[in-house]
C-alpha cells in the first residue's frame, strides 16, 4: 500500500497560498479542467500562475471595479505600466472594444469590454510573455488597501535577496552580476531574450526563428505568434539528432535566420541535441542561440559556452518548495555583442516583486542539495520503469538515442534532472486514476508530480485528427505520462508506481 495520501481535486500543491501547482487526481478532472467544465473548475482555487488568475488578483480586481471608470469592465492586473501599455496595444485602443491601460491605487492594469474573445486574448498574451501581477504582489496590495488583514506567514530572506540569488546561481551560471538578470517568470526571461536577439538581427534583415525539437507549449507560442510573419519566419526541425537535415535547413534559410530556441533537454521527450555541433552551425551562418536548461536545471547541465543567452525558469529546482514564479537570463560575455544583448534583455524584462525575491532567496540556498537528492531518485526510478513489463517506452536524460549528447553537457554522469516520461501498454486512465502520487503540472519541486502532460499542455491537438497527426510526427503520444521526481524516499515513489502498474 502506497504511503502517499490522495490529494483532493483543486487543492494547492504543496499548500501555500502561492503554490504553483494544484491537484488533478483523475483523467476526468484533467479533461474537465481543459474543457472548463463547472463541475471541475469550481473546485480549483488556484493553478499554475501563468494560466490561472490567482484568487488574490481576482479579489483585487473586485476592489478596483468599485471605481466608476473601471466598473463593468474586465480588468487585467500586470507587472508594470509598460506591460499594461503593451497589452492595450496588442488588443487595440480604439473602437467599441477599446482596451485602456490604467494605474489605480498604485496598481497597473488594462480595462476592456467584458467579452469572451477579449478575455481570451488578454489571458493568452499575458500567459505567453509572463505579464501577470504576481500573487504576492496582489496579496501585498490587498493588505495595504485593508482588504486582507495580513499576508500569509512564510519564511523570507532577511538581507539583500537579489545578491543572495545571484550568489547561489553563479555556481550554475558563472557570469558577472550585470550579466545575470532576474525575471518574474521563465517565460518573461525567454520573451526578453527573444526580443533582444530579434532587435539586433533585424538590422541585417534576419527575421526567421528556428525551433529545434518539441518545445514547451508557450515557447512554441512565442515563435508562432511573435515572429514578424509566422507563416514565413517560424521554422521547425523536429529531430534533434538529425544534423544533416539541419544543415540543409540552414543552407536554405541561413541568411534569414535570427536565432534558435533550444531546450536542453526538451520537454517532455527529454531529448538532447549535440549542442557543440548545432551552435557551431548556427554561428557559421550568423544565427544566435537561446538555450533553456529548465528541464534538468543549470545545476545539472552547463549550457553557457554554447549559448548567446541562457534563459530559464527559476520556478523549477531553485524555487523547489513550489511557491515562487521566477526566471533568469545569463548573457555569454564571450560573444562579441554581449553588452548590447544584455542591455536589450534588461530593457524587455519585467520587474520582480520584492517579496517574491525574498521568498526565492530564502530557499535557494538548499538548491544544490535538493537537486542531488532528486538526481539520485531519478536514476533509480528510470531503471525501474525501463524494466517493468507494463511500460511501453521511457524517455529520460539517459535514453540511448541522445544520452551521449546529454553527457557532453552534464556536470556529472549522475545528474539527469527530475523528469522521466513514459507510456504504458495498458490504458492511460486506469493507471493515472489509480497511482497514489501527487498529480499536477510543474516540476523541479521537493514534491513528486505526475501528469498526463500532453492532455494538459496540448489538449487542442489531442482532441483533433490533425493535432494527433502533428503530435505523432514529433514522436509525441497523447498517452504520455510525465513523472517529475521530488525528494520523498525513492522506495516510496517506486512502490506507488508498482502498485498502480500491477
Amino acid at each position: 500500500m502506497s504511503v502517499f495520501k490522495p490529494i483532493p481535486l483543486g487543492q494547492r500543491i504543496p499548500g501555500s497560498p502561492h503554490s504553483v501547482a494544484c491537484s488533478l487526481p483523475t483523467m476526468a478532472n484533467v479533461i474537465g479542467y481543459e474543457e472548463g467544465r463547472p463541475e471541475t473548475t469550481r473546485h480549483i482555487a488556484s493553478g499554475y500562475p501563468r494560466f490561472v488568475v490567482h484568487t488574490h488578483a481576482k479579489r483585487l480586481c473586485e476592489h478596483l471595479a468599485r471605481r466608476p471608470e473601471l466598473a463593468g469592465k474586465s480588468l487585467w492586473l500586470v507587472t508594470s505600466a509598460r506591460m499594461a501599455a503593451a497589452l492595450a496595444d496588442h488588443l487595440g485602443r480604439s473602437g467599441p472594444a477599446a482596451a485602456t491601460p490604467f494605474t489605480a491605487d498604485r496598481i497597473d492594469g488594462v480595462a476592456h469590454a467584458d467579452t469572451p474573445a477579449l478575455n481570451a486574448r488578454s489571458k493568452v498574451y499575458l500567459q505567453h510573455i509572463g505579464g501577470f501581477l504576481s500573487s504576492r504582489a496582489a496579496e501585498d496590495h490587498l493588505v495595504r488597501l485593508r482588504q486582507l488583514p495580513i499576508a500569509a506567514p512564510e519564511k523570507l530572506f532577511p538581507g539583500d535577496a537579489t545578491a543572495e540569488i545571484r550568489r547561489v546561481l553563479r555556481a550554475a551560471l558563472p557570469v558577472a552580476d550585470p550579466d545575470l538578470l532576474l525575471a518574474p517568470s521563465g517565460m518573461n526571461a525567454l520573451y526578453a531574450s527573444f526580443r533582444a536577439i530579434s532587435t539586433v538581427q533585424a538590422r541585417a534583415g534576419r527575421t526567421a526563428w528556428l525551433q529545434l525539437g518539441w518545445l514547451y507549449l508557450d515557447s512554441i507560442a512565442l515563435l508562432r505568434k511573435f515572429t514578424p510573419d509566422p507563416a514565413r519566419d517560424y521554422l521547425r526541425h523536429g529531430d534533434v539528432t538529425d544534423l544533416a537535415g539541419l544543415e540543409k535547413l540552414f543552407a536554405t534559410h541561413g541568411p534569414r535566420l535570427a536565432g534558435l530556441i533550444i531546450e536542453a533537454p526538451t520537454n517532455p521527450l527529454i531529448q538532447t541535441a549535440d549542442l557543440a555541433a548545432v551552435t557551431a552551425l548556427a554561428r557559421r551562418h550568423g544565427a544566435k542561440v537561446i538555450l533553456d536548461p529548465a528541464v534538468s536545471s543549470p545545476f545539472n547541465v552547463d549550457l553557457l559556452p554554447h549559448a548567446d543567452l541562457v534563459a530559464t525558469s527559476l520556478t523549477k529546482y531553485t524555487a523547489h518548495e513550489g511557491d515562487v514564479i521566477a526566471g533568469a537570463v545569463a548573457v555569454n560575455a564571450a560573444r562579441h555583442d554581449a553588452a548590447e544583448l544584455r542591455d536589450l534583455v534588461a530593457a524587455n524584462l519585467e520587474p520582480m516583486h520584492g517579496r517574491d525575491l525574498a521568498r526565492l532567496a530564502a530557499q535557494i540556498g538548499a538548491t544544490a542539495d535538493v537537486v542531488a537528492r532528486i538526481n539520485a531518485s531519478t536514476l533509480k526510478v528510470a531503471a525501474f520503469l525501463e524494466s517493468h513489463p507494463a511500460v511501453a517506452q521511457v524517455w529520460w536524460a539517459h535514453q540511448p538515442a541522445t544520452k551521449d549528447n546529454y553527457l557532453k553537457i552534464a556536470r556529472s554522469p549522475a545528474s539527469p534532472g527530475c523528469m522521466v516520461s513514459f507510456t504504458l501498454k495498458g490504458p492511460l486512465a486506469k493507471f493515472y486514476d489509480a497511482v497514489r502520487l501527487p498529480k499536477g503540472p510543474s516540476f523541479g519541486m521537493t514534491t513528486t508530480l505526475i501528469s498526463p502532460f500532453v492532455y494538459l499542455a496540448h489538449y487542442d491537438l489531442v482532441t483533433s485528427e490533425a493535432g494527433r497527426t502533428e503530435l505523432a510526427a514529433h514522436g509525441l503520444s497523447p498517452d504520455l505520462l510525465r513523472l517529475c521526481l521530488g525528494t520523498e524516499p525513492v522506495d516510496d515513489i517506486i512502490a506507488a508506481l508498482a502498485e498502480a502498474l500491477g
